[in-house]
C-alpha cells in the first residue's frame, strides 16, 4: 500500500500548474488594466506629437517659398528670407558636434573603462547630471563672461559654438556612459582573454556594440542645439541680415530668429515657416546620423 502522504510526480506538477493558472487568472485583469493605461498614454503622446507637427505644417507651409529659403531680409524691398539664419544654424551645429562628440564620447570611455577612483567617477557623474538640468540662460551668461569678455572672442558664432559645447557635453557624456555600461562584461572579458589590447577591444567591440546609445546622445544634443535661443542671443548675437563672413562674425540661428519674429514683431506666419524649416533640419540630421551609424556598424 503506498503511503497516502506520497504524491506522484504527475499529481504534483498538475497541482502546481493549476495553482499557476489560478494565480494568472487573478492577475490577468489587473495586468490588462495597466497595459490599457500604458497603451492609452502612448497613444496620447503620439496624438499630441502628430497634432503638433500638423499645426506647424498647416500654418507654416504657406510661408515657404524659394525666395524665403534662399535670400536674406531686405528692409528696402520689404522682403524676408532666412538663408543667413540657416547658414548660421548649420555652422553652429557642425562646430559644436566636431568638438563635443570626441570630448563627450572620450570622457565616457575614460570614466567607464579607465578611471580607477570610483569616488571621483561618482562625483563626476553627479556633476554632469546636475549640469544637464541647469537653465540655458545661465550657460549664456557664463559663455558671455568667459568667452566674450575674458577670452576676447566677442559676440560671435565661435562663442555660440563653445557655449553650446559646454551645454550639451553633460547629455552626451551621460548617455554615452550608460550605453557603454549596457554592453555585457563578457564582451570585454572575451576580447581581453584572447589577447586583445584594451584600446583595440574598445575600438572594435565596445564602441560598435554601444553605438545606438551613443547615437541617442548625439540626437538629443542636436535637438538641444537647434532649439536653443536664450543662450545664443547673448553669445552669438541677432544679426540675420547678411551671410556670415566666418565663425568670428555675429549671427542669429533659426531658433533665435523664430523667437524674434514671433514675440518682437508678431509675425506668426514667418515664425511658423521657420518652425517648418527647423523641423525638416532636425529630421534630416537624425536620419543622416542614423545612416552614418549604420554604415559604421556594418564596417566594424
Amino acid at each position: 500500500m503506498p503511503d497516502k502522504r506520497c504524491f506522484s510526480k504527475k499529481a504534483v506538477i498538475t497541482g502546481l500548474s493549476n495553482d499557476i493558472r489560478i494565480t494568472d487568472r487573478k492577475r490577468r485583469p489587473l495586468e490588462k488594466v495597466f497595459y490599457g493605461i500604458i497603451w492609452l498614454l502612448a497613444a496620447g503622446v503620439l496624438a499630441m506629437t502628430m497634432y503638433f507637427i500638423a499645426v506647424i505644417l498647416i500654418r507654416g507651409l504657406p510661408a515657404i517659398s524659394w525666395s524665403f529659403l534662399t535670400t536674406a531680409p531686405h528692409p528696402i524691398k520689404d522682403t524676408f528670407g532666412i538663408l543667413p539664419s540657416i547658414v548660421n544654424t548649420l555652422y553652429i551645429i557642425a562646430g559644436t558636434l566636431v568638438i563635443s562628440v570626441p570630448v563627450g564620447v572620450g570622457g565616457a570611455i575614460y570614466l567607464n573603462e579607465y578611471a580607477k577612483n570610483r569616488r571621483l567617477v561618482r562625483a563626476i557623474e553627479f556633476t554632469t547630471e546636475t549640469l544637464a538640468g541647469i537653465p540655458s540662460i545661465l550657460y549664456g551668461v557664463f559663455g558671455y563672461v568667459a568667452f566674450c569678455l575674458l577670452l576676447k572672442i566677442n559676440v560671435s558664432l565661435w562663442s555660440g559654438i563653445l557655449t553650446l559645447t559646454i551645454m550639451v557635453l553633460p547629455i552626451m557624456i551621460r548617455t554615452s556612459q550608460e550605453a557603454l555600461k549596457a554592453v555585457p562584461v563578457s564582451y570585454r572579458e572575451g576580447a581581453l582573454g584572447l589577447g586583445s589590447a584594451k584600446w583595440y577591444m574598445i575600438r572594435t567591440i565596445l564602441l560598435p556594440a554601444s553605438l545606438k546609445g551613443i547615437l541617442t546622445g548625439i540626437i538629443l544634443s542636436v535637438g538641444r542645439m537647434v532649439s536653443e535661443s536664450a543662450a545664443l542671443i547673448l553669445v552669438a548675437g541677432m544679426n540675420s541680415t547678411k551671410l556670415p563672413a566666418g565663425l568670428s562674425s555675429k549671427g542669429s540661428t533659426l531658433s533665435v530668429e523664430l523667437f524674434f519674429q514671433a514675440y518682437s514683431r508678431g509675425e506668426d506666419r514667418i515664425a511658423f515657416g521657420i518652425a517648418v524649416v527647423l523641423l525638416v533640419i532636425v529630421i534630416t540630421l537624425n536620419l543622416l546620423t542614423r545612416f552614418i551609424a549604420g554604415k559604421l556598424s556594418k564596417n566594424s
